[in-house]
């Protein structure tokens, strides 16, 4: 493996062009942090392409059998995906509902080449790094139609939510669960897209701090997250649950009254609380006693389609703990499934009428250093090209005051952006 630092005069374009060059591979994991920083994460712009080996979820001991496949490939970016299902294993859980966007419950691959991208420098790995810069530099950036062609459609149709909405409410005043967060699928079938460009759209329309085009065969993950699940650096873990969002104002002054109308909303600061707290839980498996702590509590973070309450907990990790159990150890992330947690996904499988798959789950890298950095998969559209399906779903937490009005209009927004590219031709 040859490493090769170049100087970059347009790191803008030489990105687009890397994207476009990296989108002609059967494997491929883009992550763009769209200047977005924190001092948690430090890559601009990451690109893998190529696959020396793939691993895939069986569906028994994924984590175990995940942690021997990192183990076998020391010192490498190893990018890939956790489905949301991965409970099943993790607890007594099932899910009935089928597998209709035909992914895997976990995916990762070793790429033959990585670039990492910066404002003015790119760093290539792979076996002829100084031929790759010369492919991307002669790539011309095509703006190509999106070509959707589907009919979308929802699973849960508005009084479907709201009947789903009352029962989980009422164990919630029985005392059953605190908190829960129901999701809904929009879908279509017999679908062509084309998924660069959908992505780029959506990066446009939409840009996160954990923004990807993830792509193996004919399987596409085009996301636009702006929640990190969890990351590992050194011995310390952090995660950056989101519960609260409004949307944002047409004038600076409507923005303003709006984050502080978030920001002093009850609702939407217990509903924060709740997760932060089974986080600290959950974060309590895999730490040295006494090291988990809520560092920053109900930070306002505002993104071009909505603002968002965010905590970030962190804790130092038990001796001869390896990545994979931490990761299992909080899985899957609480702000998507409620409080207490085994009991609300129980209940997330009763009252959903769709399989969450990958939705819900998390999507990033290990890193050649023995860290990894993962956001949850939310905003995020999900298409597989070989049968033509497409979907998304969007959710949100019902409390014991929640409004079932306020939340399936909560829905909707959290999947303005997506609405707004499949819509876009």
């Amino acid at each position: 493996m040859v490493s090769l630092a170049c100087h970059l005069d347009d790191s803008d374009t030489f990105t687009q062009q890397a994207l476009q060059w990296a989108a002609q591979f059967d494997n491929v994991c883009y992550l763009d942090s769209n200047g977005y920083r924190d001092n948690y994460g430090n890559i601009d712009v990451f690109i893998a392409v190529g696959c020396v080996e793939s691993f895939t979820s069986t569906g028994a001991d994924t984590f175990g059998r995940l942690q021997r496949f990192i183990d076998r490939h020391p010192n490498t970016w190893i990018p890939g995906y956790l489905g949301y299902d991965l409970k099943n294993e993790i607890e007594d859980l099932h899910s009935t509902h089928p597998n209709y966007t035909d992914f895997p419950d976990a995916y990762f691959f070793v790429p033959q080449y990585t670039l990492l991208i910066g404002q003015y420098n790119a760093e290539i790995k792979g076996p002829d790094p100084q031929a790759i810069i010369k492919q991307i530099e002669a790539i011309e950036i095509s703006e190509e139609p999106l070509e959707f062609k589907g009919h979308l459609k929802s699973r849960m149709n508005r009084s479907a939510y709201f009947s789903a909405f009352s029962a989980l409410q009422r164990y919630i005043q029985q005392g059953d669960i605190y908190e829960v967060n129901l999701c809904q699928e929009f879908f279509a079938e017999e679908v062509s897209l084309n998924p660069l460009s959908a992505y780029r759209r959506l990066n446009e329309v939409s840009p996160t701090p954990f923004s990807c085009f993830f792509k193996f065969g004919q399987k596409y993950i085009l996301s636009a997250s702006p929640e990190r699940f969890l990351s590992k650096s050194g011995n310390t873990l952090l995660s950056q649950p989101i519960k609260g969002t409004a949307p944002r104002g047409k004038t600076a002054a409507e923005d303003e009254q709006l984050k502080a109308t978030l920001a002093a909303n009850p609702k939407e600061i217990s509903e924060n609380i709740m997760i932060v707290d089974l986080v600290r839980n959950d974060l309590t498996r895999s730490a040295k006693p006494g090291t988990v702590k809520a560092s920053e509590l109900l930070q306002i973070h505002s993104f071009k389609q909505v603002h968002q309450l965010i905590s970030t907990i962190t804790c130092q990790i038990q001796e001869r703990m390896n990545a994979t159990e931490t990761i299992r150890n909080t899985f899957p992330p609480g702000s998507m499934t409620g409080a207490p947690k085994i009991s609300a996904m129980k209940l997330i499988d009763r009252y959903e009428n769709s399989r969450r798959g990958v939705y819900s789950g998390a999507l990033g890298y290990f890193s050649p250093q023995g860290n990894y950095d993962f956001s949850v998969v939310i905003r995020t559209l999900l298409y597989n090209a070989e049968n033509g399906y497409l979907s998304f779903h969007t959710g949100g937490a019902i409390t014991h005051h929640a409004d079932p009005e306020k939340e399936y209009n909560e829905c909707l927004l959290k999947g303005k952006a997506l609405f707004e590219v499949l819509k876009s031709q």
